[in-house]
């Protein structure tokens, strides 16, 4: 953890020098079986892909807002940290499937990124629409959404090294969530506080089954293990794994914190 890092592009960054292959993200997915786990270099290059799709193929600029219609799962966390990387506000909903909210939020959007069960409301935003199926490793939809790019079709050809047109203001508008507005410098003081309180540090895996729609969610799910050196296991469907099964993923994944 570097102590100048003031946006969560900034701790990734830091991260990236300190320990490139260590696990950052471990995401499961309850309903299906899915599992992948991320290192800390695989991650930054599909934040560096990410943010030049948004800089350069979708012509976002810092101070844009980008609806996120995406449940918490690891490439809600890309897109969160290339929304950092250029500047662009990402917005996440309290509840993706409050369909109202949700296209409220996408209609004032300069932006929108969705998942396979928010198009619907996504297409209230009248700027560029991203959808991402979800599927598992990233993969493609069979059937492209019509009036969407398809991000599992472009960001593969997307440079592995991002750097921005202008540098990003860390005092400038950055993430809104729970109904609040955050710069990057508020994110990363808010999530090394969190992970302080937390007893997070270096080596650290917490596991997670919080939805990404409230601060305590989305900091334990991504920014408080990154601000501390530390890396998450990021659950999905959290209710389809019995006491059992709960039991043997703290084991075999090592983990050393829970956030509930």
């Amino acid at each position: 953890m570097n102590t100048t890092d003031r946006t969560p592009a900034d701790l990734l960054r830091s991260a990236l020098a300190a320990d490139a292959a260590r696990p950052l993200v471990t995401f499961y997915d309850d309903a299906t079986g899915e599992r992948v786990e991320l290192s800390v270099a695989t991650l930054a290059n599909w934040v560096a892909k990410t943010a030049n799709l948004l800089q350069g193929e979708l012509s976002a600029e810092p101070g844009d807002r980008l609806a996120l219609l995406l449940p918490a799962h690891w490439q809600t966390a890309v897109w969160l940290l290339a929304c950092s990387s250029t500047g662009v506000v990402a917005e996440l909903p309290a509840d993706t499937t409050d369909t109202g909210s949700a296209s409220s939020l996408a209609a004032a959007a300069d932006l929108v990124v969705s998942g396979p069960d928010t198009l619907e409301a996504a297409r209230a935003c009248t700027g560029e629409r991203i959808a991402l199926s979800l599927r598992p490793l990233g993969g493609r939809f069979p059937r492209p959404p019509e009036g969407f790019t398809d991000y599992a079709v472009e960001v593969p050809g997307q440079g592995d090294h991002f750097a921005p047109f202008s540098p990003v203001d860390p005092d400038a508008p950055a993430l809104v969530v729970g109904g609040e507005e955050l710069t990057g410098a508020q994110v990363v003081e808010r999530a090394r506080a969190d992970a302080e309180t937390r007893g997070l540090g270096p080596g650290a895996r917490l596991l997670s089954g919080l939805p990404y729609g409230t601060w305590e969610g989305v900091c334990a799910g991504l920014f408080a293990p990154l601000a501390a050196g530390g890396s998450v296991v990021l659950c999905r469907h959290p209710d389809r794994l019995d006491a059992a099964g709960l039991e043997e993923r703290v084991r075999s994944e090592r983990i050393t914190h829970t956030a509930d």
